[in-house]
């Protein structure tokens, strides 16, 4: 066989092959935009609270203290019940005491006969003085011993109620209605008068005080938008409060903001607040570690984004994905207050209008186009947990 016929064989096989390579589908285009789930800002009407931690007080405390000397000779109460104001708890040994009173009584006696006598010896000297009987000087004797006769008059009768409180203070009673705590002495304990250790303590629990502490950073800056018009107060003048016990149960009762302490602690750089509670079943006890919710104010242009929204870059600054009306993505650092349920309170970064995606995040960067729907409205507002930093 000749070479020319060898060779178109080859040559067929190759114009095949360019052939059936030229004659593939068409180019791919670009990927599809991806789709994104964005809600549109709309200002709305929250009420802002903050949660603090605080630790509950007495609303009174009285500590129990003898006025008296003497031996306790019985314990009038039981130990952690209700006592009220005035209720004897202690009986210190009267008889020193009556002895005394009667003593003051007697000097008190004698006192009024010594008086009696020296007005009427002065009442006999007058005419006398008069008819020259009696000298000057007699008479201004007799004058003389009759005032210091209702001297002391005067004084025996302090000293004959001076007895007379003393024997009372035998009786040791509560300064005020309470519940009293364990007692330090027993029956024959020797007391002294107004000694440095107390006997016992009442301590009023009904209403209570919850102590929170609140940085000045934060007060000011709530100052700031009180004074702006970005919150509003409740009108009663007086923040409701609630508490979280320390099992994490909700307290059943509201309390109200009393009022805050007039110096920063240097230490700390906080501000004490107190708060006021009905306490009629004695849930709350001095000492417990509580955590306060208070109402800090409502704001008529809030303008909320849901948490899953909101990232944070290298620096640790609140970002988000703001789409444009071009439907192109862009980054926006953002400033964030308090936690509004599963929203931020956004306070700056943001307007009104703006789309936000809190979808198909992992789907968009900055300067992409995507395809953007609405998605439902965030969780309605509710009580706001602690304010973070922006």
């Amino acid at each position: 066989m000749s070479k020319a016929f060898q060779v178109l064989p080859s040559l067929g096989a190759a114009l095949l092959l360019a052939a059936c390579g030229n004659s593939g589908g068409p180019a791919q285009g670009a990927p599809p935009a991806p789709e994104v789930g964005v809600i549109t800002l709309a200002p709305r009407t929250v009420s802002l609270t903050t949660e603090l931690p605080g630790r509950t007080s007495a609303y009174r405390i009285a500590e129990v203290r003898p006025q008296v000397d003497g031996i306790v000779k019985k314990r009038l109460f039981t130990e952690g019940s209700e006592v009220k104001a005035g209720q004897p708890l202690y009986e210190i040994d009267p008889a020193p005491y009556r002895a005394a009173l009667l003593r003051a009584e007697a000097s008190l006696a004698s006192a009024e006969a010594q008086l009696t006598a020296a007005k009427l010896l002065t009442e006999r000297y007058g005419p006398l003085r008069e008819q020259g009987v009696v000298s000057k000087q007699d008479y201004d004797n007799a004058a003389a011993a009759s005032k210091s006769g209702e001297a002391a008059v005067a004084a025996a009768k302090a000293a004959l109620e001076s007895a007379r409180i003393d024997l009372a203070y035998t009786q040791v009673r509560s300064p005020i209605a309470g519940r009293i705590g364990r007692s330090v002495v027993t029956e024959g304990a020797l007391v002294t008068r107004n000694q440095e250790q107390a006997l016992a303590t009442v301590a009023q629990l009904d209403p209570i005080y919850v102590d929170v502490t609140q940085s000045s950073a934060e007060m000011l800056r709530l100052q700031s938008q009180m004074r702006d018009g970005q919150l509003q107060r409740d009108g009663k003048g007086k923040a409701p409060v609630k508490l979280v016990l320390e099992d994490g149960t909700q307290y059943a009762r509201e309390g109200t903001l009393q009022f805050s302490e007039v110096t920063v602690e240097p230490g700390t750089g906080s501000v004490l607040l107190r708060a006021e509670f009905p306490n009629p079943d004695r849930v709350l006890l001095p000492g417990m570690f509580v955590r306060a919710t208070l109402a800090q104010g409502s704001s008529s242009q809030a303008l909320l984004v849901p948490q899953a929204g909101v990232s944070r870059n290298a620096r640790g600054e609140p970002t988000v994905l703001v789409v444009d009306d071009k439907d192109q993505v862009s980054e926006r650092i953002i400033q964030v207050g308090s936690a509004v349920g599963s929203d931020w309170l956004v306070i700056g970064g943001l307007a009104a209008g703006e789309r936000v995606i809190v979808e198909g995040l992992q789907k968009a960067r900055s300067g992409m186009t995507v395809k953007p729907a609405p998605v439902g409205a965030s969780a309605p507002a509710s009580g706001a947990a602690s304010p973070t930093g922006n």
